[in-house]
């Protein structure tokens, strides 16, 4: 899936006023002294602070205003704040990049995970980070995202993935069957736990941890990784990611489980669903050298003696 690399309109970072959404994991004991710190920050160089709802009821700082998603659905040029900051784990970014989605909003992640592949800049350099993202040294990354349809008597809570989709047998059911079409041709029948659909993005995500291929963002394609296969020759396999992909499920029970970057629903299996790449994406954020080489390196310490 190609990733844009824009850099940035600096005549854009003249204006005198510049808006932040902030958004954050509050179930985190260490969040309520960061998010303080952020906004002692942000009042120091003259940046207006917009809460999300969440952040701003849980921390009780009602003294800020909330920020309102459906109210930035509106083109880039007219959006109510120029960047928005995610305070958490790759977790808490998913959530906030599935709120932003229809907003053209770009984000930066701050970690307080643990691999951070998403929320990259640590509490450690936060303060030089935004100071570079304040003086216009960044550029934005546009990732992919997969969308996900179903048919008529199914209805998804949740229709585009950043990391990845994943369809599971439900409970304690024995495993699913999972009739697998790309480009209306039969692929396979997957008898397994479950089936992967992962982005490059969210290849070092669950995709990586049930034995998928990592594949670097710029690359262009779609990861089908099975979950505990029940046929030792069924292995990954990596698609163009304009190929278009249909699923039906057959279970025992007559369930399955779909998540989508996380947020999981149950349907029945008579809902079959329908995958392709989404015209939209996320932008990220980019501070300094960074490189998803140097991410290996450091965060799965390849190279490591």
């Amino acid at each position: 899936m190609r990733i844009q690399i824009f850099f940035c309109n600096f005549a854009a970072l003249n204006r005198l006023h510049m808006k932040i959404a902030l958004f954050g994991n509050s179930q985190k004991s260490q969040i309520r002294e960061e998010i303080d710190h952020l906004l002692e920050f942000f009042q120091s160089r003259g940046v207006e602070v917009l809460l999300s709802q969440e952040l701003r009821q849980e921390l009780n700082l009602t003294d800020y205003s909330s920020f309102d998603a459906e109210m930035a659905q509106c083109p880039v040029d007219s959006n109510p704040v120029d960047f928005a900051l995610s305070v958490g784990g790759d977790g808490t970014f998913l959530t906030t990049a599935s709120r932003l989605i229809m907003t053209n909003i770009p984000i930066l992640g701050v970690n307080f995970g643990h691999l951070g592949f998403l929320a990259e800049v640590e509490t450690k350099n936060v303060d030089s980070i935004l100071d570079q993202l304040i003086q216009g040294q960044y550029t934005i990354e546009q990732r992919a995202l997969l969308h996900i349809s179903c048919s008529e008597d199914g209805h998804l809570a949740s229709t585009e993935a950043l990391n990845e989709v994943a369809i599971m047998k439900y409970g304690l059911s024995s495993a699913i069957t999972i009739e697998t079409r790309v480009n209306g041709e039969e692929l396979n029948n997957y008898q397994a736990d479950g089936l992967m659909l992962a982005t490059p993005t969210g290849s070092t995500a669950y995709n990586m941890s049930v034995g998928g291929p990592i594949m670097v963002p710029q690359a262009r394609g779609i990861i089908l990784t099975p979950i505990a296969s029940h046929s030792l020759t069924v292995r990954p396999l990596v698609v163009p990611d304009d190929w278009k992909i249909d699923l039906t499920v057959k279970s025992r029970t007559g369930s399955y489980m779909v998540s989508v970057d996380g947020r999981s629903q149950i349907m029945a299996d008579t809902v079959t669903l329908h995958i392709e790449k989404s015209p939209r994406t996320v932008k990220l954020v980019q501070i300094g050298d960074h490189s998803f080489i140097h991410s290996l390196k450091d965060k799965l310490l390849w190279g490591s003696n």
